[in-house]
C-alpha cells in the first residue's frame, strides 16, 4: 500500500517540474494547518493536505482548510498520485478556484 509520504514526494516533485515550490506549511501554535503550501509561476497559489489512501482529514485540518478558503484560497486534500497529477494539471492550466475540496 503506498504511504502518505510517497504521495507528498510525489506532489514536491511535480511541483518543481513545474518551476514552482512545494513548502512544507508549519504554523507554530496552530494545529491543522495543510502540508504543504505550493507556489507556482504566474502566481499559482494554494495548500495541499495529504493523506493516505482512504483516509479523510481530521476535524481540526477541515477547519483550517475552511478558513483558508474563505480567504480566497484553494485548500485541496488528497490521496492519491493520480489526484496529484490531476491536481497539478488544473493548477498550471488554470483551473483552481478557491474553496475547500477534495481533489479526485
Amino acid at each position: 500500500m503506498i504511504a502518505e509520504r510517497d504521495i507528498e514526494a510525489y506532489l514536491v516533485r511535480l511541483a518543481e517540474r513545474t518551476g514552482g515550490h512545494a513548502y512544507k506549511f508549519t504554523s507554530p501554535g496552530c494545529i491543522g494547518v495543510p502540508d504543504r503550501l505550493i507556489l507556482l509561476p504566474k502566481g499559482v497559489a494554494f495548500f495541499v493536505e495529504l493523506k493516505a489512501p482512504g483516509q479523510r482529514p481530521r476535524p481540526i485540518q477541515e477547519k483550517r482548510g475552511k478558513e483558508l478558503a474563505a480567504l480566497g484560497f484553494p485548500v485541496i486534500w488528497l490521496d492519491s498520485k493520480e489526484a496529484v497529477k490531476g491536481l497539478m494539471d488544473a493548477a498550471v492550466n488554470g483551473r483552481l478556484e478557491a474553496g475547500w475540496r477534495k481533489w479526485e
